[in-house]
């Protein structure tokens, strides 16, 4: 099942595994919304300096915990139903907060979870 994905960290060098993300999630015919600190592009998916504001099936992290406190806001108002902390992404405080909001906040790997079918 398709779903709408925000990957938060977006990184335009392929050796960054946000970018190897992006390329995947694409893969699996997710619709991938991408947001990072330089814009540009991933196989077609534009990378935005601004958080869309829509709502989310899955919003991934990559982003460590420091660089997250400025997008608290932003990323609660998502409305995602599921985020995924990536390894060196995992933040409680953040998970917390979207807990309380109802939504499921889990410490994976998306590149792990769409390789053995349960993203």
């Amino acid at each position: 099942m398709s779903q709408k994905v925000l990957v938060m960290g977006a990184s335009l060098n392929p050796e960054r595994y946000s970018n190897k993300a992006i390329i995947k999630l694409k893969e699996f015919g997710h619709t991938i919304f991408a947001f990072g600190i330089k814009s540009g592009d991933v196989q077609g998916i534009k990378v935005q300096t601004e958080i869309p504001e829509l709502d989310f099936d899955t919003v991934t992290i990559y982003l460590n915990p420091n660089n997250q406190k400025q997008y608290y806001d932003q990323m609660l108002t998502l409305n995602a139903k599921r985020y995924i902390f990536n390894p060196g992404a995992e933040n409680e405080e953040l998970s917390n907060l979207i807990k309380k909001k109802g939504a499921k906040s889990i410490n994976a790997c998306t590149l792990v979870m769409l390789s053995i079918g349960n993203f």
